[in-house]
């Protein structure tokens, strides 16, 4: 039986290809053990068990950009980390451990280096975090969604696979009646679907409060607007009795998929995960990249898609003045979309999943062959 631990986590990005790169391990046909490893009190502690995997919590926290006392007890906790993942690593003894980035990914991926344990990255961006830069000398392979990834860790590991995304998105793929009917919808009109994340975008939702003031009931067009819950009541009460009939306000989506079905046009931001389940599923898309994540990764990878003519980017700093009209021009242009949509589809990689659990069992194989 092969033993392997997943390590990282954080956000959305992060945990959801982990999770999926879990299930095509199980599915591969070998006997697996899987045991995740992630932060304490981050999102793949709740969303890890639900998945059916085991999980221990690291007390790791990340550094703070500027000087602060918080810092002392970053190194504390990360003192902390490091003993955690010996007793771990030696408990559990794995063939192998899978990085997928986050916090959580530096400790596990140092210990498996220091006994011999063969490591393999996942690279969600196209510009590398942290934590795989520094573990990537110690990588056997590391896979990645984007090309010229070499630079960050050379050309002898990386292999391009692609982003694992979350299985339920692909059966959404002829869902838009299911989506139409259960956000409320008239098929007859085209949709936009406007989403800033699970959390909102404090800029976005400006931006569509400025376009609905001209909007109206724009003609052959409704929203479907994902304003996040920290956001939801301040915009109800400001837009009370003002909100057009052809818009539908929600605080969050409690299926990303049937929103994604009933969409023609994706206003959203630039994380990798959220890209690569564009790329699949071929939604004509604008892109706002965050600027509050690390080295401005997000706009990296916006970048790479409007380089292949596969989406259109606004800087967030524009976004307030831009959106309305950058939408209104595109809505009026159904050949655009149709050639952003051919372009984006055609970076999508259906089976990323399982390409890269081949690579993981792969790699166990060989050391046991080694080991013999």
């Amino acid at each position: 039986m092969r033993k392997i631990i997943i390590s990282g986590g954080g956000t959305g990005g992060h945990v959801f290809p982990a999770i999926a790169i879990a299930n095509a391990l199980r599915r591969s046909g070998q006997e697996v053990e899987i045991l995740f490893v992630g932060a304490e009190g981050k999102m793949e502690m709740e969303k890890v068990p639900e998945a059916g995997y085991p999980i221990e919590g690291l007390p790791v926290r990340g550094f703070q950009r500027r000087l602060t006392w918080k810092n002392v007890m970053v190194m504390v906790n990360l003192y902390k980390s490091m003993r955690a993942a010996r007793r771990i690593v030696r408990h559990f003894r794995p063939d192998v451990v899978v990085g997928v980035g986050g916090y959580a990914s530096g400790p596990v991926g140092r210990v498996a280096a220091r006994r011999g344990i063969p490591l393999v990255l996942q690279e969600q961006n196209s510009y590398a975090g942290v934590t795989n830069r520094l573990l990537a000398k110690h990588a056997v392979k590391v896979c990645v969604a984007y090309e010229g990834m070499e630079r960050f860790f050379g050309a002898g590991r990386v292999v391009f696979t692609g982003n694992p995304v979350r299985a339920e998105l692909l059966q959404s793929l002829n869902a838009r009646e299911e989506g139409i009917a259960l956000h409320g919808l008239d098929p007859r009109k085209k949709t936009v679907l406007i989403t800033g994340g699970s959390q909102g975008a404090g800029s976005i939702n400006r931006a569509m409060e400025r376009w609905l003031a001209t909007m109206g009931a724009w003609e052959g067009v409704q929203v479907l607007w994902q304003c996040g819950s920290f956001y939801h009541a301040g915009l109800a009460a400001r837009l009370e009795g003002q909100l057009p009939p052809n818009v539908v306000l929600l605080p969050f989506l409690k299926r990303m998929d049937l929103a994604y079905a009933c969409a023609d046009w994706v206003v959203a931001r630039a994380g990798a995960g959220t890209i690569s389940e564009l790329c699949l599923l071929g939604k004509a898309t604008v892109l706002v990249p965050s600027p509050n994540v690390a080295e401005d990764h997000q706009r990296k990878n916006a970048l790479a898609l409007v380089d292949k003519g596969a989406a259109v980017m606004i800087e967030d700093r524009a976004v307030e003045e831009r959106l309305g009209t950058v939408l209104a021009e595109l809505l009026e242009d159904d050949a655009r979309r149709f050639a952003l949509s051919m372009n984006i589809r055609a970076l999508g990689i259906a089976d990323a999943d399982d390409r890269i659990a081949r690579i993981v069992l792969a790699v166990g194989d060989k050391t046991e062959q080694d080991q013999q």
